[in-house]
């Protein structure tokens, strides 16, 4: 990733029009993020909006793939404030290793990898090239709190 002003993660969360949600607190005993080094472990995010998972049902059945990808933009950017607050800033996070998405779907659904594109997009558009990552997308029967889709994130970042 390019340390120019323009190329930082703030700028480009700017100039697409958004803002990172306060990062979702645990219902449950885990940390949302871990950091070890310079590599930071974010825990499975689900689509909650303002600590409520809006977004239910299982792909295949009553969610279809526009609306399952909503939900995975809204896990991504809790993914990401997850990470920026691990790295003390977003400007501290310098890439995405690895995404692993569930997605909560009947056994004919067979998208899964079009659902998890819009994490991985919403992740170029963050961290440019650097966003660019390994990923896994897995269908499962269910997920916690009835969510379409959950997903868990590895980013590196600078030494502070």
């Amino acid at each position: 990733m390019s340390d120019t002003y323009a190329d930082l993660p703030s700028h480009r969360l700017a100039r697409a029009g958004l803002t990172l949600p306060e990062p979702a607190a645990p219902s449950f005993d885990y940390r949302p993020a871990v950091r070890d080094g310079h590599v930071i472990y974010v825990a499975g995010q689900l689509p909650k909006e303002d600590g409520e998972v809006r977004i239910t049902g299982r792909c295949g059945d009553d969610v279809d793939v526009a609306l399952a990808q909503r939900a995975a933009r809204v896990c991504t950017l809790q993914g990401i404030a997850c990470a920026a607050e691990a790295a003390g800033g977003i400007d501290n996070v310098l890439r995405v290793l690895r995404v692993t998405g569930f997605v909560a779907s009947t056994p004919d659904f067979h998208e899964q990898p079009a659902v998890l594109d819009a994490a991985s997009h919403l992740l170029g558009e963050v961290f440019g090239d650097a966003g660019r990552h390994a990923r896994s997308a897995v269908g499962v029967q269910s997920l916690p709190r009835r969510a379409p889709v959950e997903i868990e994130f590895i980013f590196t970042t600078r030494r502070i």
